[in-house]
């Protein structure tokens, strides 16, 4: 463990100045990862077995334990579930369009710190560009005014490898889970469909839309 802390530190410190912005994105990868996962995880809802649950009570025109049964569910579709079924009273036009701002402030809410990971991605391959420049920069200075010191060249070219190498890794990871959270999106936004369709069905075939 040692040894590869000692190995990391030096490949840190050949890999020039650029390496501190690149430290910087990769912590900021890893805290948006970590955030983001715990909040998909919980907003993720089993949409199929809620709905299934609501179906015979929305029949029933059983309202109010429709809308526990929301409450008592995890996720964000069971939170807009239970908002819609607590405005059934409202006219359908008015409903639907109190559904699509609730689905819009959710959207929002999971593409919140997204967009961090999508700069890094560009960016972190761009600041091991400029390192890369940096080190041939330095490697070709030394060539010229001192030569016969390949040492000091061969160090210029190591310097923009490592730079190189650390960008692309930290887009690689940026990269990855930024698709990953987009994946997850994706459902997230497919229950919420799923959600107000099941609602707005409901209530066109119920006689009355007061919650019991």
């Amino acid at each position: 463990m040692i040894d590869f802390l000692t190995f990391s530190a030096t490949l840190f410190n050949k890999g020039g100045f650029v390496m501190y912005p690149l430290l910087a994105c990769s912590i900021l990868v890893i805290a948006v990862t970590i955030e983001r996962y715990s909040y998909y995880r919980s907003a993720r809802t089993d949409i199929e077995a809620l709905l299934n649950a609501l179906e015979p009570q929305v029949k029933n025109g059983d309202w109010q334990s429709a809308i526990d049964t929301c409450r008592s569910s995890q996720g964000i579709a069971a939170e807009f579930l239970t908002k819609g079924l607590m405005a059934a009273k409202e006219r359908r036009s008015t409903l639907e369009q109190l559904l699509d701002g609730w689905a819009v402030i959710a959207v929002a809410k999971l593409r919140y710190r997204l967009s961090y990971l999508d700069t890094i991605v560009t960016l972190a391959p761009l600041l091991g560009l400029l390192g890369t420049v940096t080190g041939m920069i330095q490697a070709f200075s030394v060539l010229n005014i001192k030569s016969g010191q390949p040492l000091a060249i061969t160090g210029g070219v190591g310097e923009a490898l490592v730079a190189t190498a650390a960008g692309l890794c930290v887009a690689i990871v940026a990269l990855a889970s930024h698709s990953h959270f987009m994946s997850q999106l994706d459902l997230v936004i497919s229950d919420l469909e799923q959600a107000a369709n099941f609602l707005l069905a409901a209530l066109s075939r119920s006689d009355s839309h007061e919650p019991e």
